[in-house]
This record gives structure tokens, C-alpha cells and sequence, in this order.
């Protein structure tokens, strides 16, 4: 089967460097569509898809554009057409993925491009910007991002390797065909720390016996709202939301935070689910060089060098109490909430740095004073990672699917 790989990028600008970059692909087997998303100039070289038709897409003339003289507004229009002409080219079977360089305009450009194809398409973004805060760029997709260690212009002993590199590899990933053994399987959304895994293991094992696949999303913000994003694509049959740190993040200030509508889409569907106030007992920040003044005189534990967490207070577990039960108190599917009365992490047990029990108490506490009858309650004598425990959820949430 013929493999095509889609690039997209400034031809009047770049095209030199888009040029090698597809030559490279084709002298690996690969076809090659080019999309041109230069506003500047004429391109290098013809593209498939010109800049014109891009501007189009998003219902704005090209010429008009050109005569505003306005990059910021240029950028925008360009990020929407590109969007909608990838998204409309990759569902008519026109390419199986997709590879852009650039700086800051060429990236962001690239990546709106990128968040408009499906999970598992492959994405590869060279870039001058592919270090420190990458999330406006990734969203909640798999963008590979590469840094271009020099900047996009002109080939050169460094960028001619970097970008053969480059080439090599979207070739190679539009190659690759995963066969598609447990589609007919529905799918389980499960959130996870290091500091509950045990706990979600356990359960994962008896959900998979159960015939059901889930899917492990790391609670480090991008994976709480790349879960809740799927959810609302219709992906998900039901939620083990184990794993609540990121609302204690988004309250306090910790840097894992999923933004303010985290534990919110599963309701708003009716989908069921399972939750637990794992990981309420921290927020996490950055290296101790990093910590805010804020938060000086708090409790501490260097979890590994680059992330410090400082425990919840107990005013904090009753506003994060409050905040969870009014999320669950809207939600239209059968939701239950499981409490593991000896403690939240790993680290809130007894012996261990954040063992508080009257913090937790206090989030329990709120959390029943607000909690609508219509919300299952449980609290259990364990520790979150006890067997015994994981046991319990996942054959609540069984429960909750029958």
C-alpha cells in the first residue's frame, strides 16, 4: 500500500529547507503532498495545496491578507485554514502522516495543523521551540516535536543531518501498521500517579478480565485533559478517575494542573464512573530553585529532581472537597465516590512524609456536606493501594456499567 506523507509549511520562506526535507522522504519510498502556508511571498517550489486555498478554508481572501500586513492576524487565519485543509485531506485517505518545520509562527501553525488529525496519526514538528513550556503547542495529541538545534534557514552540515533525521523518521512512522487486536473491546478511561499505581494496576488487571481495555492516563494535567478530550469524542465507555491531584493543582497552584473543567466531561455524558480522592494529598511544582515564595513554610518532599510536591492543607481538602461534589452533583450518569479512609497516596500513610489524617479528614468532611443524594458514597478502612480496595472500584464501576 502507498504511504503519504503530508508536508506543510512557509515555501516562500523555507522552501529551500521543505524542498531537501521532501526529496529526503520520496528517496525513502514515500510520496509527498505539500501544503504551502506562506503569506510573504511566492514559493520556492509548487505545492500541492497552495496558501490561497489554505486562507480559503478559513473563508478569508489571500490577497486581503497580504494587503492587512498583519502577522498576528495572518497566523491566526493561517492556523484555522491549515486545520481544516488537514483535517479534510487526512479523512479523504490522502496522506497517513504529517511532518512541518519552523520557529515560532512556522510551529504554531504546524502544530494547529497537527491537533487537527486523530491520535495514533503520525506527527512530527521540527522546531526552533522544542524545549521549556511545549503545551500550547502538544495540546492533548501525540506531536512528536524535534528540536532543530539551528534555526530553519538554509541547509548546512547541522540542519542538512538534523532534517535528513527528520525525514527518515516520518518515513519510517507512516510505515509502521499496528494491527487493531482489541478495537470490539470498550474502553476505560483510568487515572494514575507513581503514588497510586498499585491501586490502578489491581483494578486495570480485573477491568481487562472483565473484557473490557483501559486506557492509563498519567494525572500530569496534559494526561488529564487528554482524558477528558476523548471522552467528549466518544471514545470512552466509562471512567476510574483514581487519580484527582490535578484539581488540587489547579486550586493551589501547582504546575500538573488540567484546567478548570477536569472531572467534568464524564458527567456531562452520562457515562459512569468510579472516583477516588487519590493524590488529593499534594500539589505538585517544579525543582526547589522553582518553588514560589507563596508557598514557603509548607511541607515538603522532593519526589526526584525535577518535581517538588508540598502537601494539601486541610483548608485546601475542604474547598477541593466542595469543588469535587458540585462536579459530581451535575453529573447524569451513575456516579460513586470511594474513600480510602487510611490514606490518599503512598505518601499519606502511616510513616510517610504527607500522612495527615486530619487534612483528609476535612475533605471528607466537605465533600459529604455538599455531596447530592443522588452520588454514591463509600468510605472503606484502606489505604488507596490495598488490594482489597482496587478490588472494590473496579467491581463498582462493573457494577455501574450493568
Amino acid at each position: 500500500m502507498e504511504r503519504t506523507v503530508a508536508i506543510l509549511g512557509t515555501l516562500d520562506t523555507k522552501g529551500v529547507e521543505y524542498k531537501f526535507v521532501k526529496d529526503r522522504i520520496e528517496a525513502d519510498g514515500v510520496s509527498t503532498l505539500v501544503i504551502d502556508v506562506g503569506v510573504g511571498g511566492q514559493p520556492t517550489f509548487t505545492p500541492d495545496i497552495s496558501a490561497s486555498e489554505v486562507a480559503k478554508a478559513a473563508g478569508v481572501d489571500l490577497n486581503d491578507l497580504i494587503k492587512e500586513r498583519d502577522r498576528g492576524r495572518s497566523i491566526a487565519i493561517i492556523c484555522e485554514g491549515a486545520a481544516a485543509i488537514v483535517k479534510d485531506l487526512y479523512q479523504r485517505g490522502k496522506f497517513q502522516g504529517l511532518i512541518s518545520l519552523g520557529g515560532s509562527g512556522g510551529t504554531s501553525i504546524g502544530t494547529a495543523a497537527m491537533q487537527a488529525l486523530p491520535t495514533g496519526v503520525p506527527k512530527l514538528m521540527v522546531s526552533t521551540m522544542a524545549s521549556g513550556n511545549t503545551r500550547p503547542y502538544m495540546g492533548t495529541k501525540d506531536i512528536t516535536m524535534m528540536p532543530s538545534v539551528v534555526d530553519i534557514a538554509g541547509i548546512n552540515r547541522l540542519s542538512r543531518q538534523i532534517l535528513a533525521n527528520a525525514a527518515g523518521a516520518i518515513a519510517g512512522m507512516v510505515k509502521v501498521n499496528v494491527k487493531a487486536e482489541t478495537e470490539s473491546k470498550p474502553l476505560v478511561a483510568a487515572t494514575m500517579f507513581g503514588v497510586t499505581t498499585p491501586c490502578v494496576t489491581q483494578a486495570r488487571a480485573i477491568l481487562e478480565s472483565a473484557g473490557y481495555e483501559v486506557l492509563v492516563f498519567h494525572a500530569t494535567g496534559t494526561g488529564g485533559r487528554a482524558m477528558e478530550g476523548l471522552i467528549r469524542d466518544g471514545f470512552i465507555k466509562c471512567v476510574l478517575d483514581v487519580t484527582a491531584a490535578e484539581l488540587a493543582d489547579e486550586l493551589v497552584g501547582g504546575v500538573l494542573n488540567a484546567g478548570p473543567n477536569r472531572m467534568e466531561a464524564a458527567g456531562e455524558l452520562g457515562i459512569p464512573q468510579v472516583i477516588v480522592p487519590g493524590a488529593l494529598d499534594m500539589v505538585n511544582l517544579g525543582p526547589p530553585e522553582t518553588v514560589p515564595d507563596k508557598f514557603k513554610g509548607r511541607r515538603f518532599y522532593q519526589h526526584n529532581p525535577t518535581v517538588t510536591i508540598t502537601r494539601t492543607t486541610g483548608d485546601e481538602n475542604a474547598q477541593l472537597g466542595k469543588i469535587i461534589a458540585e462536579k459530581l452533583n451535575r453529573a447524569k450518569g451513575p456516579t460513586t465516590v470511594v474513600i480510602p479512609k487510611k490514606g490518599f497516596s503512598a505518601y499519606d500513610s502511616e510513616g510517610q512524609p504527607f500522612y495527615d489524617t486530619e487534612a483528609d479528614a476535612a475533605f471528607v468532611k466537605s465533600l459529604k456536606s455538599n455531596l447530592g443524594e443522588q452520588v454514591k458514597l463509600i468510605e472503606m478502612d484502606n489505604h488507596i493501594n490495598d488490594e482489597q480496595f482496587a478490588r472494590t472500584i473496579a467491581n463498582l464501576l462493573l457494577d455501574n456499567m450493568e
